[in-house]
């Protein structure tokens, strides 16, 4: 491993950039987001972001030729200019000084890197290549977008706010762990409850775990369509999936993008899926029901009722569907 991987809590604390353009822009903008205070030396502020920030004095700008002793009141630097052979002094002076340093585009002069992110705070994802693939890691970013649900961050908030709840009401660490994978692969939606509901259907899954000792598993219905028209959601459903109900009129091309190791099991009617569903998912299973819509109704109401008389979590993913003959 080249680099150390590390993330900083810059809240409150002093960080230098030098430059005033785009990719100084970009750098500020995550420092104050970051909680940083920004001291910023240029000799021509070219970026409005830049300027706004000055204006409503979240940057102090230091003035005049750049003077080496402002190293020592900061705890990073950022050089993000064009001009080599002043980054150059300036991560000379930094290393003198030990002050870590990123030079924008120049592995070589840094000292440390800034990777790129997937942002789901409080989690945080940072993928670096050390500077020898930028386009790379940008692509796995990218990937990762769309794999890790925006509203993970929700639920990553619920697990840190009640950590010692969690750890109280389920102190055998193999039930917990169970517990923890089964709520983020689906038995909460973060995206459709308010903050206030999400909390309290969050406590009333840890207090059911406890309760009775095991985990519950989850259905999610998903109306089959052609495999370039799943949603995320969808596609994520039935990656984690452990067991896949399918519905005799679901073509096969639309199991491609499935897990594929889960379990398929015909399910002849919605009656038969919903005894199936409940039974499975009350052993622990991630339960996938993929039906085709009719016209006179798919009878996805029927899972879900007997899912709500289980208390097993049920949650409806929205597709197109399949057109039938």
């Amino acid at each position: 491993m080249g680099l150390y991987p590390l993330f900083a809590d810059l809240a409150g604390r002093e960080v230098l950039v030098v430059g005033g353009g785009e990719v100084a822009a970009r750098k500020i903008a995550a420092l104050l987001r970051a909680g940083a205070e920004v001291h910023l030396h240029t000799r021509s502020i070219d970026h409005p972001d830049i300027q706004a920030a000055v204006d409503a004095g979240r940057i102090a700008c230091l003035h005049g030729e750049f003077d080496p002793a402002w190293l020592d009141a900061v705890w990073l630097v950022v050089a993000a200019t064009d001009d080599h052979a002043f980054n150059a002094a300036l991560a000379a002076e930094a290393g003198r000084r030990r002050r870590l340093v990123n030079v924008v585009d120049d592995a070589v002069l840094s000292t440390y890197q800034v990777p790129a992110v997937v942002d789901r705070s409080p989690l945080v994802v940072a993928i670096s290549s050390a500077g020898a693939a930028p386009m790379l890691a940008r692509r796995i970013r990218e990937r990762l977008e769309t794999l890790l649900d925006p509203a993970i961050g929700t639920l990553a908030g619920l697990f840190a706010r009640h950590r010692e709840r969690i750890r109280e009401a389920l102190p055998d660490l193999a039930l917990r762990r169970r517990w923890f994978e089964r709520i983020l692969d689906g038995r909460l939606d973060p995206v459709a409850a308010d903050p206030q509901a999400l909390e309290a259907a969050f406590l009333g899954e840890l207090d059911a775990a406890a309760a009775r000792g095991d985990v519950r598993g989850s259905v999610s219905a998903i109306a089959a369509v052609e495999p370039d028209l799943l949603t995320l959601r969808a596609l994520r459903a039935l990656n984690e999936a452990d067991l896949i109900l399918v519905d005799p009129e679901v073509r096969p091309e639309a199991l491609e993008p499935a897990r594929r190791d889960a379990s398929r099991v015909a399910a002849g009617s919605a009656d038969e899926a919903a005894r199936l569903a409940v039974m499975h998912a009350g052993d622990g299973a991630r339960v996938v029901y993929l039906y085709a819509a009719r016209a006179g109704g798919d009878g996805i109401d029927r899972v879900e009722a007997a899912c709500a008389n289980a208390g097993v979590a049920f949650r409806r993913i929205p597709g197109v569907p399949v057109k039938i003959p």
